[in-house]
This record gives C-alpha cells, sequence and structure tokens, in this order.
C-alpha cells in the first residue's frame, strides 16, 4: 500500500508526515492489522549477539523508542531507538526536515531532538519486543564540548540494563562541535573513559553490553584510520559507518538542496561505502562494522557487505521505498 500512500504523506510537511506515519504503524499493530514478518534467513552473530537477519532500522526514526513494536513488526533483525539525550531538548527550529525527491535524498538538522533518556528507557520497558535492541546516545546541545563525556557516561548508565547494544554517536552534525570528539585526543579522552564504565557496569549488572561508536562520513582516509586504530585499542565492539553528510555534490542545484543539516538518502550511498572499505582495511577484522547510508535497494546493501561491513541498517530508504524494502534487503543478503 505503500506506493499508494506515499503520495499523500509527501503532501505533508515532512516531519508531520513522519509522526504521522509512525502513529499509524503503531496503530495497525495495537489492532493486529500489521502481517508483514519476513522470515528470518541468514542470521549472524555480530558483537557477541545473534542477530535473525542482518538488516536492522538505524537510529533517527524512534527517537524515544515509543514505536518499538510496530517498527520490529517490520521484520528488521534488529531496531536502534534514540539518539537519546540525558535531559530534554527541543532541536533546532522547524522547519528542519526537507525531502529531495529527485535525489531520494533527505536533509535533516533535528539537533537531537528528544524527550530525555528517562523518557526512553521508559518506552523500553513498555514494549513486548523482545529482540535486538540498540541505543543510541548522544550529549545535551548545551553541555560544553569538553564536558561531553559525562552526558555520554550518564547516558550509557541508564540505559545499559535495556540494551543489547549502545551507539556513541559523534557524529551528528546537528550539534555544536560534537564532531570534534572524532578527533584524536579527545576521542581517545573520551573512549577510555566509556570502556572503564562498561566494565564496571558489566559487573554490576553481570552482562556484558557491546559498545559501538557511530562515524561521519566525511572523513579522509588518515582520519579514518586514526580512529580504527582508537577504536581497536580501546576494545570497542563495533562501529557503525556512516552518519549523514555535510557534503551538497549532486543537489545543489535542487530545491532545498543547500539547506544547513545532514544530507542522506542516495547521495550519501558512495561516500559511506567508501568509508566502510576504508575501516575494513584499517580495522582488519579487529571489530565488525555495521554499514549505513543510501541504502534503497537490496543491490544497495549487498554493496555494503561487499565492503567489508557485517550488518546493515536503513533509514531514508524507508521514506522512500516503504516497508517493502526491508524484505528486499533481506532476501538480498540471504
Amino acid at each position: 500500500m505503500y506506493p499508494l500512500l506515499r503520495p499523500l504523506l509527501f503532501s505533508l510537511d515532512p516531519e508531520t508526515a513522519h509522526h504521522a506515519t509512525l502513529d499509524a504503524l503503531r496503530t495497525a499493530y495495537n489492532l493486529n492489522l500489521l502481517c508483514i514478518k519476513h522470515p528470518a534467513t541468514n542470521p549472524r552473530t555480530v558483537m557477541g549477539l545473534t542477530f535473525p537477519n542482518p538488516v536492522g532500522l538505524a537510529a533517527g526514526l524512534d527517537k524515544n523508542g515509543a514505536y518499538i513494536d510496530a517498527l520490529a513488526a517490520q521484520g528488521f533483525g534488529f531496531i536502534e531507538v534514540g539518539t537519546v539525550t540525558p535531559r530534554p531538548q527541543p532541536g533546532n527550529p522547524r522547519p528542519r526536515m526537507f525531502r529531495l525527491p529527485e535525489a531520494k535524498a533527505i536533509i535533516n538538522r533535528m539537533g537531537f531532538n528528544n524527550l530525555g533518556v528517562d523518557t526512553l528507557v521508559e518506552n523500553v520497558k513498555r514494549a513486548k519486543y523482545r529482540g535486538i535492541l540498540g541505543i543510541n546516545i548522544g550529549k545535551n546541545f548545551d553541555t560544553p564540548i569538553e564536558k561531553a563525556a559525562n552526558d555520554y557516561l550518564i547516558g550509557l548508565r541508564k540505559v545499559y540494563p535495556h540494551a543489547s547494544y549502545v551507539v556513541i554517536n559523534i557524529s551528528s552534525p546537528n550539534t555544536k562541535n560534537l564532531r570534534q570528539l572524532q578527533g584524536g585526543d579527545e576521542l581517545d579522552a573520551l573512549l577510555e573513559q566509556l570502556k572503564a564504565e562498561q566494565e564496571n557496569l558489566a559487573e554490576l549488572h553481570g552482562k556484558y553490553v557491546p559498545l559501538a561508536v557511530k562515524i561521519a562520513p566525511d572523513l579522509d582516509q588518515e582520519q579514518i584510520r586514526q580512529i580504527a586504530a582508537l577504536l581497536i585499542r580501546h576494545r570497542i565492539d563495533g562501529v557503525i559507518a556512516t552518519n549523514t553528510t555535510l557534503s551538497r555534490e549532486g543537489v545543489e542545484n535542487l530545491p532545498h538542496g543547500n539547506e544547513a543539516g545532514g544530507l542522506s538518502g542516495a547521495p550519501v550511498h558512495e561516500k559511506s561505502t567508501a568509508v566502510i572499505r576504508e575501516l575494513a582495511v584499517a580495522l582488519n577484522g579487529a571489530l565488525p562494522i555495521i554499514g549505513v547510508g543510501g541504502i534503497l535497494s537490496g543491490a544497495d546493501a549487498v554493496e555494503k557487505i561487499q565492503a567489508g561491513a557485517a550488518l546493515v541498517q536503513i533509514y531514508s530508504g524507508m521514506i522512500y521505498r516503504g516497508p517493502d524494502l526491508v524484505g528486499e534487503t533481506i532476501r538480498a543478503l540471504s
């Protein structure tokens, strides 16, 4: 039905359409009207976790963990919610999300709008879903960058008991100076604190929850190699490549093409795949890569796996293709 509904949804403001779609999906789930489950094919063990299939939902679609059950019913092998911050925050002023249909792309400058980590945890506890759940954490916009580790530590402590894995988001372009944390000294210090806290929490809760780091596509070869070395040194469990891009190559002449924010969808596909390929060489199997960025077909996902990813995630592709993309991608990777 999605191809029939898409023109109606695309006639609405993107953020309004986003919430309307998720609300409708949750209603359909609650009324037992969803029957989109796909068979568990090609299960994979990554970060010590067994994923029923290698296709996940990327963070950003469900920032507060309010739609977990309905989204899981689409057939994903895993769900990632967030990004969530220690305190609630409204994000940037609207409008802050823009479609570029000619390029099958989206530009957003949401700014980690969310209801805070405590609300997310309560939503996760209410969900019936018992599959693999990633929780993506970030810093509040008004926390000074030199104190960012404090926010990540708060988030890690609060979500740890409820997550299958935790993602450290240091690559959103929509929180001032956040990407500075990808730099050598800053990243080294941050990972050292987070790894120590992960070990403390594993002992406290009697379970080991893997840590992954999400990085940007706008990194050069030397930066990628430096990040890879730090991930290995601090025994981080995984890396997600990539977030949205600041580049406007190929969309600069389209309506909304020069809006501020991160660009996702088809235009970021090659950039994210190039980062995955470079990471795979630098990591040499030391930790797994989750590939995300511009997956709008099963063939796009296959390319990510061939570049070196162990799993893939989709988000913008769902906006343009709908739930059919999940099944298509699962079949392509099987």
